[in-house]
């Protein structure tokens, strides 16, 4: 079961116990994943002072150009997708988990998602699902049987990358130039998920820092 205030939505269907995914892992061999973040790397990120915010509502949901395509790509290269989303914007009430799901299942009908998994905490919280701890990617490494050694965290925030780090993954860090902390040890930067899927898929991530 999901811990307390991590939700798991299987596609466009909630799911809070984590059940429900048409992916599995086929003769018990371990799978490669990619873990995401959702916003500033499948939807646009609504940048404010220099940092980033989730849109509020599904109107302000803005795909990002070549993600559907990328993620396509990764689905036919056995990829499992998993994104993995700090919405710390529900625990302190300007946001309902609500409308956090239904751009989850706006971005579901639109991407081959096979998991997406929600902490809901603030930071002051204590949990192990709120990034940078690796609570969510281990959660979906476990439903999926992920071989995290060979799977990849793509994130635009510090705590994407640190998390994946913890979780034993390769790191991806989409540089927007945030006026923010920025993440002390990454395997690539890129610009954009597109770039990301290409080195992913060509190889060109041989160890992780």
């Amino acid at each position: 079961m999901a811990p307390a205030g991590v939700a798991s939505e299987a596609e466009n269907e909630s799911d809070q116990m984590g059940i429900g995914s048409q992916v599995r892992a086929v003769g018990g061999m371990k799978r490669r994943a990619v873990f995401m973040d959702r916003d500033g790397v499948l939807n646009r990120a609504l940048v404010r002072d220099g940092e980033p915010y989730p849109p509020a509502n599904v109107c302000e949901v803005e795909i990002l150009p070549g993600t559907a395509e990328a993620m396509r790509r990764l689905k036919e290269a056995g990829f499992v997708l998993i994104v993995v989303s700090n919405q710390p914007d529900v625990a302190r009430g300007t946001t309902p988990q609500e409308t956090v799901e239904a751009i989850n299942a706006y971005l579901a009908s639109r991407l081959p998602v096979d998991r997406f998994i929600m902490c809901y905490h603030d930071s002051g919280d204590g949990c192990d699902c709120r990034k940078p701890r690796p609570g969510m990617l281990l959660a979906g490494a476990g439903e999926f049987s992920v071989d995290l050694a060979s799977s990849y965290m793509v994130g635009d925030r510090w705590r994407d990358v640190e998390a994946g780090i913890a979780a034993g993954c390769r790191t991806v860090f989409i540089d927007y130039g945030y006026d923010e902390q920025q993440p002390q040890s990454i395997t690539m930067k890129v610009s954009s998920l597109h770039e990301a899927v290409l080195i992913i898929l060509n190889g060109d991530i041989n160890e992780k820092d």
